[in-house]
């Protein structure tokens, strides 16, 4: 069963240096969905270490859970964020929602 639009929640506006949780779920797909998140357009690496792009982004992916957590967040953090969730179905994208360090 393909996966339906996920519901993500994205915080308007975080502090530098605070964390930042956003969060990405949907639950009728089947087999169950993975997730991965997109900061303009561009799409985050579950891994930060050997991409030289996100060396100053501290955050963790988890994507069977679908969390995005940012554990201080710079002003490079700013952008539009979206996530896809995928299954041997097919996926189903969220609407990009801005989130503003």
């Amino acid at each position: 069963v393909k996966p339906v639009t996920p519901r993500c929640t994205v915080p308007k506006a975080v502090p530098v240096g605070k964390t930042a949780s956003l969060h990405c779920h949907e639950n009728e797909g089947y087999p169950k969905s993975t997730y991965s998140w997109y900061r303009n357009s561009e799409p985050l690496s579950p891994d930060t270490k050997p991409n030289a792009k996100f060396q100053n982004s501290s955050y963790s992916l988890n994507p069977t859970t679908g969390t995005l957590v940012f554990h201080a967040v710079h002003k490079a953090d700013t952008g539009r964020y979206s996530c896809i969730a995928t299954n041997d179905a097919g996926f189903a994208k969220c609407e990009e929602q801005e989130m503003e360090v």
